[in-house]
């Protein structure tokens, strides 16, 4: 399947003014030709649909699949036999091949997550070309014309304020798109490791027509808008990644009048899930991708109901077929339609709030570190299957450690301490203490391994 973009683009614009029902058989027909191709190229998935029906279009039919068991089968889970695990590991660990494709024809991705087993994902140019046009759907929606007459004031110019240094969608995305000179004048990066008053002036210098930064990072953003020490007027402001209680999207708005504030529920296994709305609901691109929320033992759980965990099948990737993919995120599907008018399912995301590290700094002043900035590292480290940060004391932080098979403890427990002990420095907390935990990562009460445990329960950042 390699559809031309213009005829996506036509496609996804019948199906929204199909509605509901068009939406349903775009869905069906893409996932029984999915899980037909997946049968015939996938050893995984030939293995575990062995009995099921010749054709399959109701998603639950099919067995439940996570990160860890798909990442154990690597060579036998992808579509292509010149892709092995080996191969892809070794493209991941050289940064200097960041958006650059892998075997000439996929883009890969790599996230840690909330399982804590790191993720290998391969993009192939179907998935690229379709997370193009449901993108320029989201911006259809997001976007008004004045919203873009501010954008055009502004200079067009955009901050991307990421994680740097890995294969993360975030990096390969910006890489991609600053493949030109021109892009590259119009687009800043900035790294979620800097010091925030570095960050703060770096935006206050290339003063943005758009800022795109993780939901967490916003959040931190608009507390120095309001003290006055960030100085910017974005026209649009496009929140990912990560989810935030209500009063942080009232206060990051409160901090920019000026910008749409826009947000969009995604993953690396489907960077294309949804986009917001203005009643603050996240629509799902039901055509191309199927969200199922479930409770722990993966029964449907009734709209208006908080899951336990949510499903979600990627229709439009071939190389990494995601077929009832337990993605580990509580969401909530609104049980009457959307007063905004979509025709998509609407969700709100309850399990991806993120958490922050507060470490008092020698003079007594919080110095605010997102999760994220630490995770990123942990991505970064060669030889980590696992990790976890917990904060013991307000200037002591234990790492939990485990290794990959073919790694030795001691020189990966060196190189991420001398990562961290980079980071804590730079952000001005050389007085912080790292010491290594013999305790193995130790998973939440709901299953869940987090990156980062803080001192005491996440709170809104100053």
């Amino acid at each position: 399947m390699r559809d031309h973009p213009l005829q996506l683009v036509l496609d996804t614009r019948r199906a929204q003014h199909e509605g509901p029902a068009g939406l349903a058989r775009r869905q069906q027909t893409r996932l029984a030709e999915l899980v037909a191709f997946a049968r015939r190229t996938s050893p995984t998935y030939r293995t575990r649909y062995r009995g099921l029906p010749d054709r399959i279009e109701d998603p639950a039919l099919l067995p439940v699949v996570d990160k860890p068991t798909l990442m154990a089968e690597f060579d036998d889970w992808v579509t292509d036999p010149t892709v092995t695990a080996d191969t892809v590991q070794v493209f991941a660990d050289d940064p200097r091949r960041i958006g650059q494709p892998f075997l000439g024809r996929y883009t890969l991705t790599t996230t840690s997550g909330t399982t804590g087993t790191r993720g290998l994902f391969l993009l192939d140019h179907t998935s690229l070309s379709v997370a193009g046009v449901v993108m320029l759907r989201a911006l259809t929606h997001w976007l008004s014309r004045p919203d873009l007459a501010r954008v055009l004031r502004g200079g067009g110019r955009i901050a991307m304020v990421m994680a740097t240094g890995g294969h993360f969608a975030s990096a390969v995305a910006a890489a991609r798109l600053r493949s030109s000179p021109v892009r590259r004048r119009l687009i800043s990066v900035m790294s979620v490791h800097s010091p925030l008053p570095e960050l703060v002036d770096q935006l206050n210098r290339v003063q943005p027509a758009i800022l795109t930064p993780y939901a967490s990072i916003a959040a931190l953003l608009a507390g120095e808008q309001h003290a006055g020490r960030l100085r910017i007027r974005p026209a649009v402001i496009v929140l990912a990644a990560e989810g935030l209680p209500p009063a942080d999207y009232d206060r990051i708005e409160a901090a920019f009048p000026t910008a749409a504030v826009v947000s969009s529920y995604a993953a690396t296994e489907c960077p294309f899930l949804s986009f917001s709305c203005p009643e603050r609901w996240l629509h799902v691109n039901s055509d191309w991708v199927i969200v199922e929320p479930v409770t722990a033992d993966h029964q449907p759980v009734l709209p208006g109901e908080l899951s336990d965990t949510v499903l979600i099948s990627n229709l439009a990737n071939r190389i990494q077929p995601i077929l009832r993919y337990d993605l580990g995120d509580r969401v909530m599907q609104r049980p009457d339609p959307c007063p905004c008018g979509l025709p998509f399912p609407a969700v709100r995301v309850h399990g991806r709030t993120a958490d922050f590290l507060t470490i008092p700094r020698q003079n007594g002043d919080p110095a605010v570190v997102p999760a994220l900035a630490f995770a990123t590292l942990i991505d970064q480290t060669a030889g980590i299957d696992q990790a976890q940060i917990v904060q013991t004391s307000p200037t002591e932080l234990s790492v939990r450690l485990r290794t990959r098979p073919d790694a030795q403890l001691d020189p990966t427990w060196n190189a991420l301490a001398a990562a961290l002990r980079r980071l804590l420095d730079d952000q001005g907390l050389s007085h912080v203490t790292l010491s290594q935990d013999h305790q193995t990562p130790q998973p939440t009460s709901g299953g869940k391994y987090r990156s980062l445990i803080p001192l005491t329960q996440p709170t809104t950042p100053p």
